[in-house]
């Protein structure tokens, strides 16, 4: 597999990636929710309760007539805070969807350090298992050549001591290379323990690279932290506003049918409608409304400093990063 295939591989089989996305569209799934209007509520109401009925309590249910009714209250919030609040929740969800982007590039990252770290290390035990070879070749030399009294013995084992070094060197190689290949498994998905077959070169790396003035404006358009930071502040600075409307009433109207016979007589004679509307005004002073305010105000704060940090970071990253290149 070449890195092209395994940068795939870890977009589709990743755990970690794979829980973001579900995170994303579970997310995602809440702004329709919010912005649905309320469910509407139904109610009964029989208060002619027949005399010494079971279900009367001391004198109830004596009384000559009463009023059975039915009635439908529909509440909403004031224009306006409904879709806000829907706003803010489809927002964080995108921010979610960066986050998970962003983290695509980190894990990418290592797969990528892995992937030419294993290249390398394949390119090295090649080389090691040649000196082995060769060093035996030399043992073999230096031993016939010890027989015909040609060479000192100190010859032989001089190539017996470089081999065994080499040797010890093929094995940590070994070791390097097989660690690579179960790190790769695991950020591809599939199991550590599962074979692996990487081809590339590590040659093929990039050449040309841009300036570090181009890198830095890429990154603070691009990179999906920082624009995982921007959307989390565009939603704090909504929350600031939904906070406000706290402050506006609510409403609920509701409609109703009065009829003085039973609700499930055959003939429930003369029919009553009554229409009401309410208001649902915030009290205690305002008290909850205006903590609500600062609560919102705060959040925004402490989001904007985070935004002003994470933009530090990757500057300072990209920087540390080509200083490394070059």
């Amino acid at each position: 597999m070449d890195l092209r295939q395994l940068w795939n591989e870890l977009k589709l089989n990743n755990p970690q990636l794979t829980a973001l996305r579900e995170s994303y569209l579970s997310a995602k799934a809440v702004a329709p929710q919010i912005a649905a209007p309320a469910n509407p509520q139904l109610g009964l109401v029989w208060s002619g309760i027949p005399p010494n009925s079971p279900l009367g309590l001391g004198n109830a249910g004596n009384a000559g007539s009463a009023n059975n009714s039915i009635s439908i209250a529909q509440p909403f919030q004031f224009p306006g805070k409904k879709s806000l609040a829907s706003e803010i929740a489809d927002t964080s969800a995108e921010s979610l969807l960066a986050q998970s982007e962003s983290n695509y590039l980190q894990l990418g990252a290592q797969l990528s350090t892995l992937y030419y770290n294993a290249l390398s290390a394949q390119k090295q035990l090649q080389v090691s298992k040649e000196m082995v070879t060769r060093f035996e070749l030399i043992k073999n030399v230096s031993r016939s050549r010890y027989a015909n009294n040609s060479a000192a013995y100190v010859e032989f084992l001089n190539a017996q001591v470089a081999q065994s070094a080499a040797l010890a060197d093929q094995f940590n190689l070994e070791k390097q290379v097989q660690l690579a290949y179960r790190s790769i498994n695991q950020l591809i998905g599939r199991d550590p323990r599962e074979k692996i077959a990487l081809s590339g070169n590590v040659q093929q790396a990039i050449r040309s690279v841009p300036t570090l003035i181009e890198l830095e404006n890429y990154a603070e358009t691009s990179h999906p932290l920082l624009r995982s930071s921007q959307l989390d502040v565009d939603a704090a600075r909504k929350g600031v506003s939904l906070a406000k409307k706290a402050y506006l009433p609510d409403f609920q109207v509701i409609g109703s049918s009065y009829t003085p016979r039973g609700p499930f007589a055959s003939n429930n004679g003369a029919l009553y409608y009554q229409f009401e509307f309410d208001i649902v005004i915030p009290l205690y002073f305002f008290m909850k409304e205006k903590y609500g305010v600062e609560q919102a105000i705060r959040k925004q704060a402490s989001v904007e400093a985070t935004n002003i940090s994470n933009r530090q970071q990757i500057i300072l990253g990209v920087a540390n990063a080509y200083t490394v290149f070059e």
